[in-house]
């Protein structure tokens, strides 16, 4: 009974440390959440997307049948002027973009630059006050083990917050060439996009993306795109509009063993060339279809893609030492890396989205409107400084229906003013509501004629007191 007495009160001791540690980590990590939420958004998006293929033979839908719906997704700002940034596939298609803040307030948000390849884009608001920011952190300095969590709004139920570890670095999903992406546990589920995966320490390491799962639901694997690698990528999407990586002008593939014993190497290291561009910076430098790079500027590269990645963040102009093994030699190859040239990477990573601003004037109208190109004023007739604004889309039983509008059919005026953009149209609807009419008069110049010119239509007005 002494013994078991003499040991009691240290255990007693260490319990209550224990238990009052576990408190104060949990009241620090409750406040430095609340710091953190308010750099967290809801981002929700009208889309129009292609049609899958249907029907046995797999033929796939006309290029203008589309299915307009919503999608949620989330993001976090970084600059207080208003610059968010999310995943580019929460964008894609997007014609219109709201961003809805963790007090309740929404902001009509406009994509600045995306690159596919990346998953990234850059959202900008205007607000009328300075937003709270994160902050970047260092995801090299990640280890298995460590902990974070994930914050963003999973299925549309409003921003959440979930803990885990980091499970896994440099995981390989096929997503691109590029991938090295974070592997966690964190509960991370649809919705959750573009959403930060902060450190302990309150800092952005991740940008989460993608999960691995037989249901629609978190199966405990998801992933994100390191700090690094999307601060990258967001900074030269902001500087130059676009990713603007480093290039050389080869095509790499990993040495496997068997390349490896193919070559008389005694174990599989670097990247062997499997292409080089003509007149690209490789082939200038003396590079050939065969070598293998093993360092590259003094580094050696874990895999092909780290290799990739290291060419395309060089800064362009700079020169850096390869060291290439060359029929059963190594030799050291300086070579200045520059610019991918700009239209090839586009083909690769050019954002697909709806490239006229699009809207729709609600809730009684069920007009969605779009900028008219200049082939489309050309096509139309109207290259003599004409203005006007394209109904895209008529929802079905409006009263534009009824009148007979259709999709194609162009705005001239409203009431007595010419109007040349969609918000144009929508600010001039709201006036006549504002005045209490019943009515909005339009100018439409119709798609299908059955006479000459345009002509003038009276849409009703549901509610004209807004």
């Amino acid at each position: 009974m002494k013994r078991a007495v003499r040991f009691a009160a240290p255990l007693v001791v260490l319990l209550l440390w224990t238990a009052a540690r576990a408190d104060l980590i949990g009241a620090d990590r409750s406040e430095l959440l609340s710091k953190l939420i308010p750099t967290v958004v809801n981002i929700s998006v009208r889309k129009d997307e292609p049609k899958p293929p249907s029907g046995a033979s797999g033929m796939v839908a006309a290029p203008d049948a589309r299915t307009i719906k919503g999608y949620v997704g989330s993001g976090f700002v970084i600059d207080p002027s208003g610059v968010i940034v999310t995943n580019y596939h929460v964008l894609e298609y997007a014609f219109e973009i709201t961003v809805m803040f963790s007090d309740g307030s929404r902001l009509p948000g406009k994509m600045l630059s995306a690159s596919r390849l990346a998953d990234l884009a850059i959202i900008k608001v205007e607000a009328d006050h300075p937003l709270p920011a994160a902050h970047w952190g260092d995801s090299d300095a990640l280890q298995v083990g460590d902990e974070v969590f994930a914050a963003g709004n999973p299925f549309g139920v409003g921003l959440s917050v979930s803990a885990g570890i980091v499970s896994g670095l440099n995981r390989d999903i096929q997503n691109s060439p590029y991938d090295d992406l974070i592997q966690t546990d964190a509960a991370i589920n649809h919705g959750n996009s573009g959403g930060p995966l902060f450190d302990m320490q309150g800092n952005v390491i991740g940008v989460n993306s993608t999960i691995i799962s037989p249901t629609a639901g978190s199966a405990g694997i998801a992933f994100a795109i390191p700090s690094d690698s999307a601060r990258f990528v967001v900074d030269q999407l902001r500087t130059y509009g676009w990713v603007r990586p480093g290039w050389i002008g080869v095509k790499l593939q990993a040495v496997t063993r068997e390349i490896a014993d193919a070559m008389g190497m005694a174990r599989p290291e670097g990247a062997i060339l499997s292409w080089v561009m003509p007149n690209g910076p490789a082939r200038r430098a003396g590079l050939e279809i065969g070598d293998v790079i093993l360092r590259y500027d003094g580094m050696t590269p874990s895999d092909e893609r780290a290799l990739l990645r290291s060419i395309a963040e060089t800064p362009v102009a700079n020169t850096i030492n390869l060291t290439v093994r060359h029929d059963g030699h190594q030799r050291s190859v300086p070579i200045t890396v520059e610019a991918w040239p700009r239209d090839q990477w586009d083909a690769r990573d050019a954002p697909t989205l709806v490239q006229r601003p699009h809207i729709v004037i609600p809730p009684d109208l069920g007009l969605g409107l779009a900028m008219l190109s200049a082939e489309d004023k050309a096509k139309l007739g109207m290259d003599n400084g004409l203005t006007g604004v394209l109904v895209d889309s008529v929802a079905p039983d409006s009263d534009p229906a009824h009148r007979g509008m259709v999709s194609g059919d162009v705005i001239l005026r409203v009431q007595d003013t010419p109007v040349d953009t969609p918000d144009e149209v929508r600010s001039d609807v709201d006036a006549v509501r504002g005045r209490q009419r019943h009515f909005v008069l339009m100018l439409i110049l119709p798609k299908v004629r059955d006479a000459p010119g345009p002509k003038w239509i009276a849409l009703q007005l549901d509610d004209p007191g807004g």
